[in-house]
């Protein structure tokens, strides 16, 4: 079969947007990649906090309970020394195991980051953060609540 120029050009275009349009996907894929990786971290740090502090529920803890969130994970964010990470525990109920006037005593700690995009055409798509949560209520284990 004889192809003509137009033809081959034509299937060169055709290829060229066809590539374009994949690497985007490919470099989509890469980014959100990431930020899911850094929400998986941030979930696990999350849950540290909270068993820890399940078994810790003092409210004069919290420091104790941010740090041992803060030094469960360094990679791929350094929970520790990044300026971005918002860590907040919250006691529901009161700080002792059971049930306080109905409401199931727990803590919850909540870790939230915001992920910087790091591809420059994937912030005209996405904006130039990703904003990462990651909440973990446990219930809390110990002390014993006080008999009345």
């Amino acid at each position: 079969m004889n192809s003509s120029k137009s033809e081959r050009g034509q299937s060169l275009v055709e290829l060229s947007i066809s590539i374009l349009i994949l690497l985007l996907l490919l470099v989509g894929s890469v980014e959100f990649g990431m930020a899911f990786f850094q929400f998986v971290q941030l979930r696990d740090a999350a849950q540290e906090g909270a068993l820890y502090g399940s078994l810790n529920p003092d409210p004069a803890d919290e420091a104790d309970i941010i740090a041992r969130v803060q030094h469960s994970s360094q990679s791929p964010i350094d929970l520790l020394n990044d300026s971005g990470v918002v860590i907040d525990v919250t006691i529901i109920g009161a700080a002792c195991e059971g049930n306080t006037s109905g409401v199931s005593n727990g803590i919850e700690v909540e870790v939230y980051f915001e992920h910087d995009v790091f591809m420059p055409f994937m912030t005209q798509i996405v904006g130039p953060t990703i904003p990462l949560r990651a909440t973990v209520t446990d219930t809390i284990l110990s002390p014993r609540c006080p008999t009345p």
